[in-house]
């Protein structure tokens, strides 16, 4: 069995593999391999799948699966795994620490200071404590922020399509609900045909006057413009984000706009996250194997 470790993994991840076959991350070799191992930089379209005829298993080490044609794979027979349990805390402790940055002008202070200028009465800074936090999709993310930003003594308020109660967040009963009570709003489901463009002109203007905008998970939620339109006027106060629509962005608008903050894709790229991938990717083969071996021994009956 041939596995090609297509993105970047954590350096001992082909040793940890060795035993399930042979090894490559030789890109050239995609029409000889059985399983593919990528991140969010590695395509998996229909022409990709169509390169691959040997392909049998994809696995993407993270949580979205938006660079995969998985109705396509599965006209293949082709399997189609990720590891979601894996980037919880990589990601929510990333979304946390913009959302303390961007109001305390963490960025701000430091390149000044470096310039040489000190701008102790210009920055002004901004508290968590006491402030409302929205947070929009209550998944494995969703739920360890909110953990997070209880801790800091703020109102946690949740908007999710089938979470009607959790321990962690009041649940409000749409979306537009959370919009408008919130001064924190933290962004964490996947770029669907339902959420596409969620954060545009119109839901902007359901947001209080000058909250903060936090996007960890995908760069399709917003729309582009309508936001910097909004950053712009001050509706809202700031921006956060971790994702873009190209990695990295290429031409974005975005990377001039006032009161924002950046950062370049790398919410799940920690040490401990991909220690927790690969043990997970582990495990994936190994019932992918076991599962070969009992349709080959059910052949043999």
């Amino acid at each position: 069995m041939l596995i090609l470790i297509s993105d970047a993994f954590g350096p001992e991840m082909p040793d940890r593999l060795a035993r399930f076959g042979e090894i490559t991350t030789d890109k050239d070799r995609v029409p000889e391999a059985d399983v593919v191992l990528i991140r969010s930089k590695t395509k998996c379209t229909r022409e990709y799948i169509e390169s691959a005829p040997n392909l049998k298993l994809i696995i993407r080490g993270g949580v979205g699966m938006d660079n995969v044609d998985i109705p396509f794979a599965a006209t293949r027979g082709i399997r189609c795994m990720n590891t979601p349990e894996a980037s919880t805390t990589a990601v929510a402790e990333l979304a946390f620490a913009l959302m303390i940055a961007l109001p305390n002008h963490i960025t701000k202070a430091d390149a000044s200071l470096r310039e040489g200028k000190w701008l102790k009465k210009e920055l002004k800074r901004t508290e968590l404590q006491g402030k409302t936090l929205g947070i929009l999709g209550l998944g494995r993310i969703g739920l360890a922020l909110a953990v997070r930003a209880r801790t800091f003594q703020m109102q946690v308020l949740g908007w999710h399509p089938d979470s009607h109660f959790t321990d962690f967040a009041e649940i409000r009963p749409t979306m537009e609900d959370v919009l408008r009570e919130s001064d924190f709003v933290s962004m964490h489901m996947p770029v669907v045909p339902e959420t596409k463009g969620l954060i545009n002109r119109e839901t902007l203007s359901l947001f209080k006057d000058g909250a903060y905008l936090i996007n960890t998970a995908r760069a399709g939620l917003v729309v582009e413009d309508d936001l910097i339109a909004a950053l712009e006027s001050g509706k809202l106060g700031g921006y956060a984000t971790d994702v873009w629509t190209t990695d990295p962005p290429r031409d974005s608008k975005l990377l001039d706009a006032p009161n924002t903050l950046f950062t370049p894709h790398f919410g799940g790229s920690t040490r401990e996250n991909m220690d927790r991938i690969a043990t997970i990717v582990e495990r994936v083969l190994e019932d992918f194997v076991a599962a070969k071996s009992d349709q080959a021994e059910t052949a043999l009956v």
